[in-house]
């Protein structure tokens, strides 16, 4: 729905110079760009003749806290322990929002975007175990199964009306459920040994954020202070502490205070209430009643929203931004000593790009295809050149899939290396399919 007959309130001077760039910054291709742009600083970095000050910045030990709960890592294990969970938070948001009221809400919406999903995370996973049978690389087979579902709805907005509105809510709900098989991957398969007691400690502390969520609180700082303490003892428990993110998620209310009749009803009095105030030549500054009238309007607007809403809408910009670019910065500085082909022929490297460029498109065609023969025709007026080109968008594993080689190979410089140096190249080649193939299909009639 489109608010007609808006009154523009006026730009000063900065803001008209700076609107063009505050447009940009609010794209849904801008965090896929910054995703490059850091992920090819990270790469120069590694390879120039600075390379050893890369490695050194994110090998420097930081502290926090204060004796016995002084917590001492390398920057780069706060950046993959610490603000990757609060990625994994708005992941998690996004799940919640999806199975309340998006495309898996219900069981018939579901059903298809699951089913390509679970295609595409099986049919990777089985590409690389191939490959990587009895060898050292076997552990990463969770590598290929992710999707960066940032990079590929970037591409997907890149190709503005061209790709059909359906298409775009198919992919978005894949790589939703994508997300759910990342996690439960890193909580069942990519953990230390499980101390019991933390992990009992936290799951009483997401007790009381789901008790807080029911008794009606609703304050952030609620949340974030028992959000931190979940973080803190599933990092102590063994299990990786990212998963943190997505079970305090959960927790956060979905529910408004103010419905929507009884906002129309405030928000009108309010109105009413400034139009009265409002005298000639007065300001907010000046005139009190238009101040409250302002005042009360932004409290029942807080009200008549969720604040899972609130919550993902403040985040956003921020796990876009920063949380994500730094991830790339700190994670895709992979050396090339030895070259590109040296790397590439490694089964990791072979088994991770099979997995991503051919593996997920496969996954993902064959399950709709599959219900697209049951159902009697291809779902939305779609046809398989599009569900393909979604398929080879998929194949854009990048964040997910950087972050899980790193938990596969982490203490293994060479698979670890072999493994970026796949992704990175594979996602890329994926993403230029994808976008070419949709690129050239006929625009949607009208």
């Amino acid at each position: 729905m489109t608010i007609r007959n808006f009154v523009s309130c006026g730009l000063e001077p900065i803001e008209q110079v700076l609107l063009p760039f505050q447009e940009f910054f609010k794209s849904k291709s801008t965090g896929g760009l910054l995703l490059i742009f850091s992920a090819l600083a990270a790469l120069i970095w590694a390879n120039s003749p600075w390379s050893h000050s890369y490695h050194l910045v994110w090998e420097t030990k930081l502290t926090m806290g204060y004796g016995s709960l002084e917590l001492s890592k390398p920057l780069l294990l706060w950046v993959n322990d610490g603000l990757m969970a609060m990625f994994f938070f708005v992941v998690g948001l996004e799940i919640k929002r999806e199975f309340k009221v998006g495309e898996l809400s219900s069981r018939r919406q579901a059903i298809l975007p699951i089913l390509a999903a679970v295609g595409g995370m099986a049919v990777p996973a089985l590409l690389y175990a191939t490959v990587n049978v009895a060898t050292p690389g076997a552990h990463g087979w969770g590598i290929p199964m992710a999707t960066d579902i940032a990079f590929a709805l970037g591409i997907l907005a890149l190709l503005g009306d061209r790709v059909p509105y359906q298409l775009k809510i198919f992919l978005t709900a894949v790589a939703i459920v994508d997300d759910i098989g990342a996690v439960l991957v890193i909580a069942l398969f990519y953990t230390s040994d499980v101390a019991l007691w933390m992990l009992l400690t936290a799951a009483g502390l997401l007790a009381l954020a789901f008790a807080g969520n029911r008794m009606g609180v609703r304050a952030p700082a609620f949340y974030a202070l028992v959000g931190i303490l979940v973080w803190l003892t599933i990092l102590k428990s063994g299990v990786h502490s990212t998963v943190a993110g997505v079970l305090m998620a959960f927790a956060i209310p979905a529910r408004t205070r103010c419905d929507a009749e009884a906002f129309h009803f405030n928000a009108s009095n309010i109105l009413e209430s400034y139009q009265e105030a409002v005298e000639p030549g007065a300001t907010v500054l000046s005139n009190s009643g238009m101040n409250s009238a302002l005042l009360a309007m932004r409290h029942v607007t807080s009200r008549a929203q969720t604040p899972l809403q609130r919550l993902e809408h403040a985040m956003h910009p921020l796990v876009d931004y920063a949380i994500m670019p730094v991830f790339a910065l700190a994670n895709a500085g992979v050396t090339l000593e030895n070259g590109f082909g040296a790397l590439a022929a490694s089964p990791v490297a072979q088994g991770v790009g099979l997995g991503l460029f051919l593996g997920k498109p496969i996954g993902i065609v064959l399950m709709v295809w599959l219900m697209a023969r049951l159902s009697g025709g291809w779902p939305g007026g779609m046809t398989f050149r599009h569900f393909l080109g979604a398929g080879l968008l998929g194949g854009i594993g990048f964040t997910m899939s950087l972050f899980i080689a790193s938990l596969a190979f982490g203490n293994d410089a060479a698979l670890l290396g072999a493994a970026k140096t796949a992704i990175l190249a594979t996602s890329t080649l994926a993403g230029i399919a994808g976008y070419l193939l949709l690129r050239t299909l006929p625009l949607p009639e009208e």
